[in-house]
């Protein structure tokens, strides 16, 4: 069985990119003929997520509460631990999504299509004069309905516990005066890990918490909501069976374990 993981790896791996390549042209076509950008949209929730979850052969539970008005704009903070985890959040959340995403996607063939053409909200991290330029045009599209979705970790984590949660996010939902609302995946990283293609079938499980509300806040307390954001995920995830909040690195603790 061993010898025959990596053939079926590799084809599921083309499936992944051949899927990914038609949808994006079906879904520009759309775009083009609809003139509605939320066509293409429409089409990541409910035809390209789904066939890519399914083929890990994994199982995908989600639970949703009863508190949330879909109708609203809101950003959606979730943790990372998977290339997994965009098909999740599409495939769990029923609303619209666009990702706050590194800039250097927008180069990439299809992919950066598709993101350009659905206006996914690019950010240079590197240049904060255009970061801050970015969030701000962000928290404009909010205000007129967009909902957002980010990583605050910035990057996935390889053993499944939370990493260091960078602000970006959390100001611009201050600025947008939108809630925050924490979403937990719990099994992508066993199913898909950061270290290579190499899928086995298991458990993905999303949970989505009841939305933290910003108004009245102001940037000063960036800080503050970015640390209620990490410890409502970090309890989400111990409830779909994660690590417990006790057992997940504080910031100190994850810079000390990198400059060691």
């Amino acid at each position: 069985m061993k010898l025959l993981w990596p053939l079926v790896n590799l084809l599921q791996g083309l499936f992944f990119v051949v899927w990914t390549a038609l949808l994006i042209s079906l879904a520009i076509l759309a775009t083009l003929v609809s003139f509605s950008r939320d066509v293409a949209l429409v089409m990541a929730r409910r035809l390209w997520a789904p066939p890519l979850l399914g083929i890990t052969g994994s199982r995908f539970v989600v639970e949703l509460p009863r508190g949330i008005d879909w109708g609203r704009p809101h950003i959606y903070a979730m943790n990372h631990q998977s290339m997994l985890d965009i098909a999740c959040a599409f495939a769990a959340l029923p609303v619209n999504l666009r990702f706050v995403a590194k800039h250097t996607l927008k180069y990439v063939p299809f992919l950066g299509w598709y993101m350009w053409m659905t206006r996914m909200v690019f950010i240079n991290r590197s240049h904060r004069r255009k970061a801050v330029k970015s969030l701000k045009e962000a928290g404009a599209r909010i205000r007129e309905g967009a909902n957002i979705l980010a990583f605050p970790e910035g990057t996935r984590s390889r053993d499944g516990r939370l990493l260091p949660f960078k602000k970006g996010i959390f100001l611009l939902a201050l600025e947008a005066g939108v809630p925050v609302v924490p979403v937990a995946v719990e099994g992508s990283y066993a199913v898909l890990p950061s270290d290579g293609l190499r899928i086995r079938p298991g458990v993905i499980r999303v949970k989505v918490g009841e939305p933290i509300h910003t108004s009245g806040r102001s940037s000063a307390n960036s800080a503050a909501l970015m640390g209620e954001v990490r410890d409502a995920i970090a309890a989400l995830q111990a409830e779909l069976g994660g690590p417990p909040p006790h057992a997940q690195p504080t910031v100190e603790e994850r810079r000390g374990q990198k400059v060691a």
